[in-house]
């Protein structure tokens, strides 16, 4: 707590809206909040040295769901609900196409794929069978076919002969659009402190007193963009899921061009940078995955890389460069928490693993919840 008069007066005095995280929701948050108010004085609170959770550790997916992603919300959401959480998905990736522009987010549009593993041949054929009903689904949304069988020109190993492509799905760069972002705010007088963990909060009539490990400060509004992490000062249904990534060391005329997607969404890859960045498998062991602990296993880092060795790129030299992991918020249902937990503090959490094409649109709409 050894702030020195300047340090309060300049960084924590006098602040109108608090934001804690720096991911994609708590960016566009800020930055919807100074249209609406051009002077006030606005904070973002980020735990970590970077943005903590997936914002900047996520595979860059431009997506809304795969086929057999989407035949598994219908069993547990209508017709209607999955119509519009895609809906969401597709008209929020847009959003942040335009706030960014596709230049500086290094977009490409080559579609994705999904392989069936011969070991879940019901899995494949259902797919196949559902297809028309599907995209007849999605009509209202693409006007045109989503999803078409396609052959496997990559030479991958071990599935069934089909892919299922998607017309509409695109790639981007994390690290890119996270500093687009980023300099989007400061350059919008909103300031970011690092390293600043909140470990609970009070709301009075007055303001929301906050106290973390570093200070303690009065805001006139709170705003919670902690996805994952939501458990660790709200009470709501978010459960932490961590996703192990690796990436490999450049790999000479490497063919694959897409995003891929594996066993209902639960496994992905893609190329970059003359790269394989593959990742998932929480399916395995989901309980052991339901933690805000970053860090990697055995028996998923092997089953990935068996992956990449047996199926993706069964007869190429691959060395691993980088194993990472990062930290999503899922919950019972797809539908992301925005809602106010008082008359001065709300949130905007549990993204399902959706956050790059979800996450603009879901900080503007948590900016908005102070005027309701």
């Amino acid at each position: 707590m050894n702030l020195s008069y300047w340090e309060y007066k300049s960084w924590l005095a006098h602040i109108d809206h608090t934001i804690v995280g720096s991911g994609i929701v708590g960016l566009s948050c800020a930055l919807a909040i100074r249209q609406q108010f051009p002077e006030a004085r606005i904070l973002i609170l980020e735990k970590g040295y970077l943005p903590q959770g997936a914002s900047t550790k996520n595979a860059g997916f431009a997506c809304f769901g795969s086929i057999s992603e989407i035949l598994d919300d219908l069993k547990t959401h209508s017709e209607n609900e999955v119509i519009e959480l895609i809906r969401s998905r597709w008209e929020g990736m847009q959003e942040l196409r335009q706030l960014i522009g596709d230049t500086l987010l290094k977009y490409e549009s080559h579609g994705g794929f999904e392989l069936f593993s011969k070991e879940q041949p019901q899995l494949y054929e259902r797919c196949l069978s559902e297809m028309d009903r599907v995209n007849a689904l999605l009509t209202p949304i693409f006007e045109e076919p989503v999803f078409s069988e396609t052959q496997n020109i990559f030479g991958f190993k071990g599935i069934e002969k089909s892919l299922i492509w998607n017309r509409f799905e695109g790639q981007l760069d994390t690290g890119d659009m996270m500093q687009s972002l980023l300099q989007k705010v400061r350059s919008e007088n909103i300031m970011i402190l690092n390293n600043v963990r909140v470990m609970n909060f009070n709301e009075s009539p007055s303001g929301v007193f906050l106290k973390t490990d570093q200070f303690e400060m009065k805001t006139r509004n709170l705003y919670i963009a902690t996805n994952g992490f939501a458990g660790d000062i709200l009470e709501e249904d978010v459960t932490p899921a961590r996703a192990q990534v690796l990436i490999t060391k450049p790999i000479s005329d490497l063919k694959i061009r897409g995003t891929f997607h594996m066993f209902k969404g639960f496994t992905y890859f893609r190329n970059v940078d003359q790269r394989i960045l593959l990742g998932g498998g929480r399916h395995l062991d989901p309980s052991a995955e339901q933690t805000t602990s970053f860090g990697s296993t055995d028996q998923i880092q092997n089953y990935l890389k068996g992956l990449l060795h047996e199926v993706i790129l069964p007869d190429t030299a691959i060395e691993i460069d980088r194993e990472w992991s990062g930290i999503m918020g899922v919950g019972k249902q797809k539908r992301p928490i925005i809602k106010a937990l008082g008359d001065r503090v709300f949130c905007g959490i549990r993204l399902g693993g959706m956050g790059v094409a979800i996450g603009i649109a879901v900080g503007k709409r948590l900016a908005q919840l102070h005027l309701a």
